[in-house]
């Protein structure tokens, strides 16, 4: 328990996105998205954006309950040992790379509780030497779809439900999951839209798609970020 007081909010680390421009901020900026924090907020939680500086990175999550790894843009092909890049892949920063997969691989051998969504379920998958495939033939971009979640794992008891309506952006997917991972959720067309980590030492889980697109409206997406902050707290 990190928290001097027990009463305090759990604080959850984001890893912030690198953005080229924020009007508001008049500069480049390190963000993460509105709806996510609340989504956070609304569970319990307090949000902080980390520094996607990979150093130290097992000692910086130390002062913290529990991690939110966010969506983002593509992974660089050759971290997960593609030879070429296909023209879809965009928005990929190597810094951003280095850094997640570092955070993903400290919160899951320190069982720090660990929520990823989009490209962080893409980022555990990696981490754990996983591959993906580039570019769907039909993406799923703008898309809200339902997905079937497999009975008796933690998502399932997350959302309270074996089917869920997802918001999804997202061209690329899983091909082969990591090692110890198991599928929770597909797509009618098969794309896989959960993961967990078999025997992991903390509470984790992983989609493919944003819950914090809805988690406002609908329960089965707020009781992921519930079920986060529930594990950070405990």
């Amino acid at each position: 328990m990190n928290r001097t007081h027990r009463s305090a909010r759990p604080l959850i680390a984001i890893p912030a996105r690198f953005s080229a421009s924020t009007s508001t901020l008049r500069y480049a900026a390190e963000v993460n998205a509105r709806a996510l924090v609340e989504a956070v907020w609304r569970a319990g939680g307090e949000p902080a954006g980390i520094h996607p500086a990979a150093t130290d990175v097992p000692a910086r999550l130390a002062r913290f309950d529990g991690v939110l790894l966010p969506g983002g843009g593509d992974l660089a092909p050759h971290r997960y040992g593609a030879t070429a890049a296909h023209e879809a892949v965009y928005d990929v920063d190597d810094l951003q790379d280095t850094f997640d997969l570092e955070v993903a691989r400290a919160a899951l051998e320190s069982g720090l509780p660990l929520l990823a969504v989009c490209r962080g379920l893409q980022v555990v998958n990696v981490a754990l030497g996983g591959t993906l495939e580039q570019h769907m033939d039909s993406d799923h971009r703008h898309l809200v779809h339902p997905v079937t979640i497999r009975r008796g794992t933690l998502l399932e008891r997350a959302a309270g439900a074996e089917k869920a309506d997802a918001s999804c952006y997202h061209h690329q997917r899983v091909d082969r999951p990591g090692e110890g991972l198991t599928v929770t959720a597909r797509a009618a067309d098969g794309t896989v839209e959960g993961l967990e980590l078999t025997g992991a030492r903390g509470w984790c889980t992983a989609v493919q798609w944003h819950p914090e697109d809805t988690a406002h409206e609908d329960p089965a997406q707020q009781g992921l970020f519930d079920a986060l902050v529930q594990a950070a707290r405990s």
